[in-house]
């Protein structure tokens, strides 16, 4: 076999990046050149990446190297280094830069228990990224989310279900996490040996899952066992076994230090223990924090030199200004600067950027791979593998063909934002639950829609198709109402329309994409025109929200009529919901214009793209809407209940959220149950006698009491597919397998209190109690059993590996997916867990017949944790149990048991 001298040189270069930074070359003493020499180093491809870095680093004067450790790093002409902009987000489709494929989000990836699948989407969403990333270089964008330093995965572990930021986890266990985040860094990095396709950036180093109104105050007194047993594990594997080449560290602090200055988590596991090679950024403005909010420091300067001391390399802020400053003061040496700037240049070097196209195997990645079919497949396969049946009486699911006629009813049924999740790209044609079902079921013959109730009381929601009729039918006409929706090329309505249609509701995100095929995204505009009918008389509030990033806002406009009065209008007034009062049910002429003008606006903001969007809202007399929905109840056979929360009631720091909203504050939850008006509504679809199938649509686990429904399935924010995924599992075109990655508890009194960060009493290694549905549960179409339990040894010493094989047969006639799992049970002691998820597989089992599934597991994963936080591997008797849950689920398990003799202490 010959080898190229290039392939060698890339070995050697791949080599060198594993060394420890102290056994790299030194930087090299230059004078600072006022032009880039051609034949520097730095420039030669094939030399290795650390001797380029070096030589690269060894020309910048402090202020040049200061300069690159902001997230907008600004070019430096001379060297031929261009502008980049390390924010970039991908945590479940490449975020917040336009048109991307959208996947479900983390929570709903987490319940397919799927590694290859979470790889395949890491893949899509890194592979979107550089198709990105060209264009912005190729047009010279300047701003965020155009980059190849993708701030995912969140591996923060869903300790408490009212953190409203824990849909972006995967979950509540830290085995589970580590190996799907494990397996989404490897997705997002790729495969080749010398070049990244992308960065991965777990975050938020580590123990970040509290309250989002006092993150940045927050400093957790944590205990060495909860430490290294629950917060460490998923980073640790995330670093060590995925190799990911960034971590993020947290605004809050740890036992006294804030997180992005801190000895405990920088430097003693992640430098020293797991011997991380790549750098650390902060989260946005939490290096102020450390003198603003933790008042650790007395000032900036002293703030900026110890983060960059305790090896915080880049400032997702502009803290880092200062570095000259602190350099000067004495504060810091120019080594601690060269060495967080190499850090930064050596990731930049493995991605490409300064390397001719032809030696990089990711560039030049086409623009038709964002959003292509084969993603959109993608999205729809994890949509599907994600769904959770969590009931099914009677086995009312999948329906049958003696269903003539469905009601679709509830806030969640029509509703985009509850398919996007947060930190999401911009779906081209999301597909809604009502729409799935329409497309799947039929329309006018087989579907009767009502919206039923609000998602809380007194927010607005999304004027429904029910109340609206168009002015005329055009294209994509569903049956059940809408506006006529004349849409132009020009942001002043000129001239004849590109595209009219009728558009079931006006609820639209449009953020970096442009609703007219193969059209400009700078300006449009949009003409709705119809009639709008209260389904009562009495008090509503009518208004419009446009889709908006402060502070380009205001360069979207728009006018609302109603029977030709003038409502609203922007820039004129701001955003406000009209009371109006209805005396009647009659039709009422609306007409709605939309004009966006923003074009490149705000290309240098922080979160980058063209903001675009509207939804016509209302907030109507409960009663009506109830009415409403129990006459659409009493014309069907059955009901399909579309139910849940947004990620605009459980999200990130969301001061915004108005008080006084019942079970929300700030971003997080302050309870757990179904927001009152949809139990209401649900209390009233069970009253009628008819089937109630719950579609339960949260980032989070919600307690929708079983009573009241025949089925329910956990869809959570299923992504771009979502509505497809929903009515194809209905329907049975689909079987669930999906299982749950957190605990559903009955009610917040089950919980400790929110504050408190020990893992006593919380999920399903510490919860003693019986929850409305456990960790790892999920029903099938199919049905399965487990037997055949054999184990490599049944006596085996510290320190050795274990196999553990079963057969699992599908007993039913229908094929499906079954996800085996393995819990460990330790010897009895004062810490040891309930029980410990330590492996799981998804496998397909057509109908009738057995596979063999098989586990090894290794030392670290026959451990524990002891009282001093040391990974120990004590003796005494264990039990395993594989099956479809955990023992006690009410479905099959298997057990088996075996004595370690021994002890032994593994690496932290």
């Amino acid at each position: 076999m010959r080898i190229s001298v290039a392939s060698v040189m890339r070995l050697l270069s791949v080599a060198a990046l594993l060394l420890p930074v102290g056994s790299r070359c030194g930087p090299q003493e230059a004078q600072h050149s006022n032009k880039s020499d051609s034949s520097a180093a730095y420039k030669n491809p094939d030399l290795p990446i650390a001797k380029r870095v070096d030589d690269l680093v060894s020309r910048m004067t402090l202020e040049e190297e200061a300069s690159q450790m902001g997230y907008a790093s600004p070019a430096i002409p001379r060297l031929g280094i261009p502008y980049y902009n390390w924010w970039s987000e991908g945590l479940h489709g490449f975020g917040r830069a336009g048109r991307a494929t959208v996947f479900p989000q983390a929570i709903g990836a987490a319940a397919t228990w799927d590694t290859d699948l979470i790889r395949r989407t890491a893949v899509a969403v890194s592979t979107e990224g550089r198709a990105k990333y060209e264009e912005a270089m190729a047009t010279n964008y300047v701003g965020a989310n155009r980059g190849l330093t993708i701030w995912s995965p969140n591996i923060n572990i869903f300790r408490d279900p009212r953190w409203g930021r824990g849909q972006e986890t995967y979950g509540e266990d830290p085995f589970l996490t580590a190996r799907l985040g494990t397996a989404f860094v490897e997705g997002i990095q790729g495969e080749d040996p010398y070049y990244l396709r992308a960065v991965a950036t777990p975050k938020h180093f580590a123990v970040h899952s509290g309250s989002e109104l006092l993150r940045h105050i927050t400093d957790v007194n944590i205990s060495p066992y909860d430490l290294e047993d629950t917060y460490l594990p998923a980073f640790r594997a995330a670093v060590v076994d995925g190799g990911a080449g960034s971590v993020m560290c947290a605004y809050s602090g740890v036992d006294g230090q804030p997180d992005c200055a801190s000895d405990l988590l920088l430097r003693n596991h992640l430098r020293d223990a797991w011997h991380f090679q790549g750098f650390v950024v902060s989260d946005c403005g939490a290096i102020s924090d450390i003198w603003d909010n933790h008042h650790y420091t007395p000032d900036s300067v002293h703030a900026v030199a110890l983060a960059i001391k305790a090896g915080t390399d880049l400032s997702c802020g502009d803290e880092y200004r200062d570095v000259p400053k602190a350099v000067k003061e004495g504060l810091l040496s120019k080594d601690d600067v060269n060495r967080a700037v190499k850090r930064l240049f050596t990731a930049r070097f493995r991605l490409g950027m300064f390397d001719p196209p032809g030696r990089v195997p990711y560039a030049n990645t086409p623009l038709a791979t964002i959003d292509s079919a084969v993603h959109r497949a993608l999205a729809l396969r994890s949509a599907r593998e994600s769904m959770v049946l969590l009931k099914n009486d009677k086995g009312i699911l999948p329906l049958g063909p003696s269903v003539k006629t469905i009601a679709v009813i509830g806030p969640e049924a029509d509703l985009v934002v509850a398919l996007e999740g947060n930190y999401n790209g911009t779906p081209l044609n999301p597909v809604t639950p009502l729409v799935g079902i329409e497309t799947r079921f039929g329309k006018q013959d087989r579907l009767v829609y009502a919206q039923g109730s609000e998602l809380v009381s007194e927010v607005p929601v999304p004027i429904p198709a029910t109340a609206l009729q168009p002015a005329r039918f055009g294209e994509e006409t569903f049956g059940l109402g809408g506006l006529t929706g004349e849409y132009f090329h020009n942001a002043n309505l000129e001239g004849v329309p590109a595209m009219t249609r009728t558009d079931q509701s006006v609820d639209f995100d449009w953020a970096g994409l442009d609703p007219i095929p193969a059209a400009p995204t700078s300006r449009f505009s949009v003409r709705w025109t119809g009639t709008f009918t209260p389904p009562a008389p009495g008090d509503y509030r009518i208004g419009v929200d446009v889709g908006g990033c402060y502070p380009c806002k205001d360069a979207d406009n728009f006018r609302l009529y109603l029977d030709g009065k003038l409502l609203e209008e922007r820039p004129t007034t701001p955003d406000l919901m009209i009371p109006i009062r209805f005396t009647d049910t009659g039709s009422h002429r609306l007409r709605l214009e939309y004009s966006h003008s923003r074009g490149g606006m705000n290309r240098n903001l922080s979160f980058g793209g063209d903001v675009a969007g509207i939804t016509l809202l209302w907030d109507p007399p409960a009663e009506a809407l109830r009415n409403e929905a129990v006459a659409a109840a009493q014309k069907a056979d059955v009901i399909i209940a579309c139910v849940g929360i947004t990620r605009d009631l459980e999200s990130e720091e969301n001061a915004g959220m108005r008080p006084g909203v019942p079970g929300f504050y700030g971003g997080d939850r302050t309870d757990i149950a179904l927001p009152q008006p949809q139990q209401d509504l649900l209390k009233l679809l069970a009253a009628t006698g008819k089937p109630v199938i719950v579609v339960l649509m949260s980032g989070s686990a919600v307690a929708v009491d079983p009573d009241l429904a025949s089925a329910i399935l956990a869809a959570w924010y299923p992504g771009e597919e979502g509505g497809t995924a929903i009515a194809e599992t209905i329907a049975g075109d689909n079987n669930p397998a999906g299982r749950l990655p957190v605990t559903f508890y009955k009610s917040v009194a089950d919980l400790p209190p929110f504050d408190d960060y020990s893992m006593r009493g919380r999920t399903y290694r510490y919860f003693a109690g019986q929850p409305l549905f456990p960790f790892g549960f999920g029903l099938s179409y199919a049905q399965f059993e487990y037997s055949g339990l054999k184990l490599s040894s049944t006596e085996l010493s510290a320190g050795s590996d274990l196999g553990v094989d079963a057969d699992v047969r599908n007993t039913s006639q229908r094929d499906g997916d079954e996800v085996a799992e393995l819990y460990l049970t330790f010897p009895k002691s004062e810490n040891a867990p309930i029980r410990a998820l330590r492996g799981f597989t998804r496998v397909r089992i057509p109908e009738g017949e057995t596979r063999r599934v098989h586990f090894s597991l290794q030392p670290r994963d026959l451990s524990e944790v002891n009282d001093a936080g040391e990974r120990i591997i004590a003796s005494g008797d264990y039990t395993i149990s594989v099956g479809g849950g955990q023992p006690g689920s009410g479905l099959s398990v298997v057990e088996s048991h075996f004595t370690i003799t021994g002890t032994e202490t593994l690496p932290k």
